[in-house]
């Protein structure tokens, strides 16, 4: 598995008007229309197990969100395998867990991107102590800052099932998209990571299926189905 990750899988930003961008650009209405009552404005993306392209996916959420002319910060809250950095070609040496072990202004750490209204928040240096950082209420205060600070927020964190980050987060964040990829994950196991989300009264707003053949077309399909009420 590739490890490193260049910007063209940025597919909403090298080609707008793909099949794929259009489906990024589908989720993010979805997610919109996901609460009549409330503004879905922290976004957790997660996914069962690795390499099911959550990451791919927040970072292309986050375009579209931008080229809405929605003022976004995608955070990587990945503390143990990060890769957001490598999406938009900017330096992961400092970012969130130096704003939080460091105790100083998160200003210092949000970076601008080459996508107009797109910011971003690295990772950092990886912690020994992942859980413990985003459970702290210094993760809660940046969170408070930012939603203040911006329109959308779009969070990458660890697969589910692999450790218990993702529902630390999930109970910081206004909904969660799920990332399953078609044939990779068995149903089993995807419900046990929606059942783990759901026993911290995550508001799941729905799954993206990665790389579903669709038609004739070689593009991954990205499908999204909102939670019933």
């Amino acid at each position: 598995m590739r490890t490193l990750i260049n910007r063209h899988q940025l597919i909403t930003e090298l080609h707008p008007k793909s099949h794929v961008s259009e489906s990024y650009r589908t989720l993010r209405t979805n997610i919109q229309f996901s609460s009549i009552d409330r503004i879905m404005k922290t976004i957790l993306v997660t996914s069962a197990q690795p390499g099911e392209g959550k990451s791919t996916t927040a970072a292309n959420l986050s375009v579209a969100y931008a080229q809405e002319g929605k003022k976004v910060l995608i955070v990587d809250a990945d503390l143990r395998k990060p890769t957001i950095h490598h999406y938009f070609g900017v330096s992961n040496r400092y970012g969130l867990t130096s704003a939080i072990v460091n105790r100083t202004q998160f200003d210092e750490f949000i970076s601008e991107t080459s996508i107009e209204n797109l910011s971003l928040i690295t990772s950092g240096p990886i912690p020994p102590n992942p859980s413990e950082l985003l459970m702290s209420q210094k993760m809660t205060a940046f969170l408070e800052e930012m939603t203040a600070r911006f329109d959308v927020i779009i969070i990458d964190s660890p697969p589910t099932l692999a450790v218990a980050d993702a529902q630390i987060l999930a109970t910081k964040c206004d909904g969660v998209v799920m990332v399953i990829s078609d044939g990779k994950v068995k149903r089993d196991m995807a419900r046990k990571a929606i059942h783990n989300l759901e026993r911290v009264q995550a508001k799941i707003l729905g799954v993206v299926l990665n790389n579903k053949r669709h038609r004739k077309s070689d593009a991954a399909y990205y499908y999204y189905y909102g939670d019933k009420e």
